[in-house]
């Protein structure tokens, strides 16, 4: 477990560090880097025994240490201090108003900025706009008692927020993704959303998680729809690329009365129960003028319910400081009245898993079957997927036997279960454990680093 170490700025000298007693470094340090910029120190232990970081007041400003630094990790290689690490938190969406400088978002990230202290992490945020790619450096944005603008040096890590595909798929955001990945070698994690029939077929080919895996297909015709309600009696039809539950559609067949049978949310009418005699005529009605490419048709579970209403949960998992997953968060959704999902904006309500009442599971064997199923999945799409992934927010079911599936995996998981306030406890931790991932981005980039130069 790495150390946090308070940072102490020392007036009675000059262009020194003074290293906590209790830190032990195999060679001789003359170098300190911050970010990308390095200065030339004299680096040595504290005299007397003292477990602080001091740094005098020049070399504090000349790296361009932000104000509001106060407890850091600590990495030594070669002849090099290495403190850190520095986060830059990528995104999109500012504004000229300073109390609001991200718009809506702006307390968002000031919850997360304010973890950084007991992280030991130096966190800011910054978009395209911000850098100063001549001089090496950020005009970032940091959070203590209000935002303030500091200039620093380019990132040790950078944590991706960009907040939608759209923005994401602007040639200026690529551009900065690939010059800051490619020519400054700056690990960048949660590079970019999930899409649900990728993430499907590259999950498929592990045979370990296989069995959480309704089945999925691209939606091409009628007859794989057709062969699906054989089979299941009910499937979901879901954009490839969509995200909080917009443009689903449940289908049902009964075999009793021979009707096809469609729910999904209409914008003006709300939740809607559509039949038809046919089933043609059902994906006509629906995708008038609309490219089914754009779709996927997967297999319907019939879920644990409660209170007589359908439940899945949300989970997530995060990567810590060792680089090790964990599971952060659960959280129980039911279905609305007459709701083709569970998200809150069809009418879905949250609970914690012990709030539910009349489930076919205990809260513990479920709590339980969802965090290895949630581990499981968090490792084996980390091994399928390109880049960097710190963490993930599974949406997941049990179906009435027990059984877990996997309906999809977020890149870039919401944050609305917090709002339920028997769940504010995962709020802090999910936002602690989302910075602490930088510190072991860090440790392993000095490695590579290492690796490099032997």
């Amino acid at each position: 477990m790495k150390k946090l170490y308070p940072i102490e700025i020392i007036t009675n000298s000059e262009n020194t560090v003074y290293l906590p007693t209790d830190f032990k470094a195999s060679t001789h340090l003359n170098k300190i880097v911050l970010g990308a910029l390095s200065k030339d120190a004299t680096i040595q232990q504290h005299k007397k025994t003292r477990n602080t970081v001091g740094i005098t007041s020049d070399l504090f400003k000349n790296l361009l240490f932000p104000s509001s630094t106060s407890n850091v990790h600590l990495f030594a290689d070669e002849e090099t201090l290495y403190i850190g690490p520095l986060v830059g938190i990528f995104t999109s969406g500012f504004s000229t108003i300073k109390v609001r400088p991200i718009g809506e978002r702006s307390i968002l990230f000031s919850k997360l900025l304010s973890v950084q202290k007991t992280v030991g992490v130096i966190a800011f945020l910054f978009g395209e706009q911000h850098i100063n790619w001549e001089a090496g450096t950020i005009n970032g944005l940091f959070y203590e008692d209000g935002w303030k603008s500091a200039e620093v040096p380019f990132p040790n890590v950078v944590y991706d927020r960009i907040p939608n595909r759209r923005i994401e798929n602007l040639h200026k955001i690529q551009g900065v993704k690939n010059r800051l990945q490619k020519e400054y070698s700056i690990p960048w994690y949660n590079p970019g959303f999930f899409n649900k029939l990728d993430i499907y077929e590259r999950l498929l080919q592990d045979d370990s998680i296989s069995d959480y895996l309704p089945e999925t297909h691209a939606l091409t015709n009628f007859t794989v729809i057709e062969r699906m309600l054989s089979n299941f009696g009910n499937v979901y039809i879901k954009p490839k690329n969509g995200s909080l539950g917009k443009g689903i559609y449940q289908l049902l067949y009964d075999i009793k009365d021979g009707y096809y049978y469609t729910r999904f949310k209409d914008l003006e009418q709300g939740n809607r129960l559509m039949k038809f005699d046919h089933l043609e005529a059902l994906i006509n009605h629906l995708f008038e003028n609309q490219n089914l490419s754009h779709y996927i048709v997967q297999q319907g579970i019939h879920l644990i319910r409660s209170e007589k209403k359908s439940v899945d949960f949300r989970v997530h998992t995060n990567k810590d400081k060792d680089g090790n997953w964990e599971m952060t968060a659960i959280a129980a959704k039911i279905a609305g009245a007459g709701s083709v999902t569970t998200h809150l904006n069809n009418g879905g309500t949250v609970k914690a898993i012990e709030e539910l009442a009349d489930t076919e599971l205990q809260s513990d064997e479920m709590i339980h079957k969802l965090t290895k199923a949630a581990l499981q999945l968090s490792k084996a799409l980390e091994n399928q997927m390109e880049g960097y992934i710190g963490e993930i927010g599974f949406d997941l079911g049990l179906d009435r036997k027990g059984r877990v599936w996997l309906f999809e995996a977020n890149a870039k998981p919401g944050r609305s279960i917090f709002k339920h306030p028997s769940l504010r406890k995962f709020d802090l931790e999910t936002r602690r454990k989302s910075l602490e991932y930088a510190v072991y981005l860090m440790d392993q980039s000095i490695k590579s680093l290492e690796d490099i130069y032997q």
